[in-house]
């Protein structure tokens, strides 16, 4: 199963990114896609396109694209380079166990009142970055550091993935925002019956504790925002429409749980419950005073 991505300057990446964490992002990005069939990666292709021959930057970012694809024993079969403004494009090869006539692979297709609503890691750090970069928010160089690190050499989760195979009824990997993918899993669950969602105020503004520690005020994201304060309103706009995490966004079975568990043990990657499916269309938050609408969209690369 091929999966592929072109990667244009200015639209998947900045200027000023360092080329080896380039060369990791365009293959992690192909990588998470897998992740989120639950395939096992085989091999990639790569075409890039260059205005002019660097050695110091190909070197860089060759050490990048290929210390990912050993981590993943994925190795680069072929591809080609051409002469042009910088863009990259792989081609990212993966195979799914068959048992029987029925295909291991995960969907976004089965999602059914009840699931619970899930996800991996640590949604909302990447669009912070890229919030700091425009100067929207403010953060000391080393918070700064490891956001970067999310925005620009994320981890695809390839091992949840494969761990999620007949567990997970739907799953999706997050690029262009957390609530306008799970868009994507609702349109594609909902063909015989219109679903919706309810995600919880609580769950998200607490995603990994080391991460929100909620106040009554604000929230103060110490993992990788040490003193930068945001309303809790910016927390849920982050991790609610960010983009760019490239994390795992699945649902499961209610009484699944001690599973999901597992699987997230065996993974070696963390996960949180987030919000339930319902019966009724619609995306709403429940938060301490009742449930409110929410409104969000994927992001557009054509706007």
């Amino acid at each position: 199963m091929p999966r592929q991505r072109r990667f244009p300057i200015g639209r998947h990446f900045l200027s000023t990114v360092a080329p080896a964490r380039l060369g990791h992002k365009a293959l992690a990005v192909n990588l998470s896609d897998l992740a989120a069939v639950g395939a096992q990666p085989l091999a990639f292709l790569l075409s890039l396109t260059l205005p002019r021959v660097d050695e110091a930057w190909l070197d860089a970012f060759s050490s990048g694209l290929l210390a990912l694809a050993t981590e993943h024993a994925c190795p680069l079969i072929g591809g080609n380079t051409s002469s042009g403004p910088l863009a990259i494009g792989i081609t990212v090869l993966g195979q799914i166990p068959v048992e029987g006539v029925r295909s291991q692979a995960l969907l976004r297709s089965g999602a059914r009142p009840g699931d619970a609503i899930w996800v991996s890691g640590q949604p909302g750090m990447a669009r912070a970055a890229l919030e700091v970069f425009r100067g929207n928010l403010a953060a000391d160089a080393a918070s700064f550091e490891r956001l970067r690190q999310h925005m620009e050499a994320p981890t695809p989760r390839v091992a949840l993935g494969v761990s999620l195979r007949g567990l997970a009824t739907a799953a999706i990997d997050v690029s262009d925002g957390l609530l306008g993918d799970f868009q994507h899993i609702l349109k594609g669950s909902g063909k015989v019956e219109a679903l919706g969602a309810v995600f919880d105020e609580a769950a998200l503004l607490n995603l990994n504790s080391s991460k929100f520690i909620a106040t009554n005020v604000m929230n103060t994201l110490t993992h990788g925002l040490n003193h930068l304060k945001i309303s809790q309103k910016q927390c849920l706009e982050l991790v609610l429409n960010g983009g760019d995490d490239y994390e795992l966004l699945f649902t499961a079975p209610a009484d699944a749980e001690v599973f999901v568990r597992n699987a997230s043990a065996a993974s070696g990657t963390p996960v949180y419950c987030i919000g339930q499916v319902s019966a009724s269309p619609g995306t709403l938050l429940q938060t301490g005073a009742g449930l409110v609408p929410l409104n969000g969209a994927s992001f557009d690369h054509f706007a």
